[in-house]
């Protein structure tokens, strides 16, 4: 199983083995959530002030955030072809705001890493949590990644 990652760090504050961490624990996510062979996503690292910008734009919330993702997918009318690569969408995540909070939960900023991305990757394959049973599932779901991955709090 493979997909195709596009890591972007706009703040060049992740070192290399942070970025192989992102690469390698969507790739697991991916396998264990069967996504299609082939499957596209792209995450980029971004400022306190960038995220808040694109929060703004696109949610009409003015406020920064830790991370926000863009569905491409949304529904089985968004796959065209067969040929055409899935295009998941994108995932967008403050490197601040990342760290602030792993200090804040008082666990590495290793685990607040795979905990965003995860909860990006998931709301991008439409897991989401608007109500009490959604947001149940989602976060079991999530903890259960993140633990088989070997990223306990």
């Amino acid at each position: 199983m493979s997909i195709n990652i596009d890591i972007h760090d706009e703040t060049d504050e992740l070192s290399l083995a942070q970025l192989e961490l992102v690469e390698t624990l969507l790739k697991y996510v991916a396998r264990e959530e069967r996504v299609t062979e082939g499957s596209e996503i792209s995450v980029t690292f971004v400022t306190n002030d960038r995220i808040r910008e694109i929060n703004k734009e696109y949610r009409n919330k003015d406020t920064v955030t830790d991370v926000i993702s863009f569905a491409l997918n949304d529904d089985e009318s968004d796959i065209i072809d067969e040929l055409i690569p899935n295009l998941l969408g994108d995932i967008i995540v403050s490197y601040s705001r990342m760290v602030q909070q792993a200090e804040e939960y008082g666990h590495s900023v290793e685990r607040e890493l795979g905990f965003l991305v995860v909860h990006g990757f998931l709301h991008l394959l439409g897991y989401d949590h608007m109500n009490e049973v959604e947001e149940k599932v989602m976060f079991k779901r999530q903890e259960e990644l993140l633990e088989a991955y070997g990223l306990q709090k």
